[in-house]
């Protein structure tokens, strides 16, 4: 097996930070360490500075994504301690030249990231007939929340350039493994392993994934699989943040407490009490799927209780959100059932079979449609739209990383308003 080189990307703001996971990645096996994108615009070239002064004999990346002046951006990159520069591959071919000059200059290499490239094969070798060192095959975070994917890019470069090749974008210790295997020459590990909590053990985990890749490829999922999966690992308040604060139910609760459940949302209209369509719900709705009921908002009395909780169980179903009351609450605590609700009532209503099933309602505050996917926990309830799953819940879970990492530094001593440079970072 060849020699791959483990470069760990440190896509942070803060430069303090940014220098102690650089040590603890170089202590866990780490062979480059790349000064990212975000951090270069938080702190300039003193972050290239810095890295050097700390690190004087390892490899240091300036992730620069230099789109224009290739020679200026080259320069003040190579005279700050970068051995390598990143450029952006679609950059004109000018920029390119000029890059590819300066490096010689000063003494650097140049890697071409592909991101948003319209042809990455044909670009990639333009590339290297100009001069770039290393080719990154790169789907960018933004692109990865909606479903992309740096080993497929890999695998199509494989073979058709002489150049080192890299992978970037959501890698982890299985993907690691599978990059390898495709042909990477280098392989960009950025959130897996700076967001991780044991920073150091977690690139230790990569460097023996590459050494003696054995994590075979993972049986593919269905889109649907793949959400629900993310959604049960993060929490409501972790996909609030990652929808910038929207989409949560108002003056809802948790009957049960501690439960969780995600699916997609089988709706329900009714009339105040009215509890024909929400029992009539259950059988319309499949494994998985969370059941949402507009009462009207009423809280006096109740279109759910212990019986229709007990199908629901039978059936499968992950969950229920009532807008207005719930029954019997003491025996569904009992099955630790995922039901939220505003209110608790003794009051059951009539099946009088007023109202609709998957139509659009409002509920809590938000509208749901049939199909939205559903989130809760004891935090609450949160919409997130059906074309829209697939991104937000990858970014929750981007959220609940970077989470684990702050909060492993709060342990060590920090405060939040430390570890987050509030003061620095106050909108002025």
């Amino acid at each position: 097996m060849k020699n791959v080189v483990l470069q760990v990307a440190l896509d942070v703001l803060e430069l303090k930070r940014a220098l102690q996971i650089a040590q603890e990645s170089f202590e866990g096996g780490a062979d480059w360490i790349e000064v990212g994108t975000p951090l270069i615009k938080s702190e300039g070239m003193q972050a290239i500075r810095s890295m050097r002064d700390h690190f004087p004999g390892s490899v240091i990346v300036a992730d620069m994504k230099v789109a224009d002046t290739g020679t200026m951006e080259v320069e003040m990159a190579a005279k700050a301690g970068a051995d390598i520069v990143c450029i952006l591959a679609e950059a004109d071919d000018t920029v390119v030249a000029e890059a590819v000059r300066a490096a010689r200059l000063y003494g650097v290499r140049i890697m071409a990231d592909l991101i948003n490239a319209k042809d990455p094969v044909i670009r990639s070798r333009e590339l290297e007939a100009m001069g770039v060192d290393i080719i990154c095959a790169h789907a960018g975070i933004d692109q990865q929340m909606t479903g992309k994917n740096s080993l497929e890019l890999l695998s199509s470069l494989s073979g058709q350039v002489h150049i080192p090749l890299a992978v970037a974008g959501g890698i982890d210790m299985a993907s690691a493994g599978d990059s390898v295997r495709r042909g990477a020459d280098i392989v960009i590990v950025g959130g897996w392993i700076t967001r991780s909590a044991d920073v150091t053990g977690s690139a230790h985990k990569i460097r023996t994934e590459m050494d003696n890749p054995s994590i075979q490829a993972a049986e593919k999922k269905s889109t649907e699989e793949v959400i629900r999966s993310l959604l049960m690992q993060v929490s409501t308040s972790n996909i609030s943040d990652a929808m910038h604060r929207k989409g949560a139910m108002s003056g809802i609760i948790s009957i049960c407490g501690n439960v969780k459940m995600a699916g997609r949302a089988v709706t329900v209209q009714t009339v105040a009490g009215d509890w024909a369509k929400p029992v009539e719900a259950i059988d319309v709705a499949r494994e998985n799927e969370v059941i949402v009921i507009n009462n009207d908002g009423a809280t006096h009395i109740a279109p759910w209780g212990e019986l229709a909780t007990l199908s629901c169980i039978k059936k499968g179903i992950s969950g229920v959100v009532i807008d207005g009351a719930v029954r019997d609450v003491d025996d569904i605590r009992e099955m630790k059932f995922p039901v939220f609700a505003k209110a608790v009532v003794p009051n059951a209503g009539e099946p009088k079979g007023f109202g609709e099933i998957n139509a659009e309602i409002q509920c809590c505050g938000q509208y749901v449609r049939p199909g939205d996917w559903i989130a809760g926990d004891e935090s609450g309830v949160v919409v997130i739209p059906a074309e829209r799953a697939y991104e937000i819940a990858r970014r929750a879970l981007e959220v609940r990383k970077n989470e684990e990492r702050i909060r492993e530094e709060i342990r060590r001593g920090s405060t939040l308003s430390e570890v987050a440079e509030l003061v620095k970072w106050e909108k002025k």
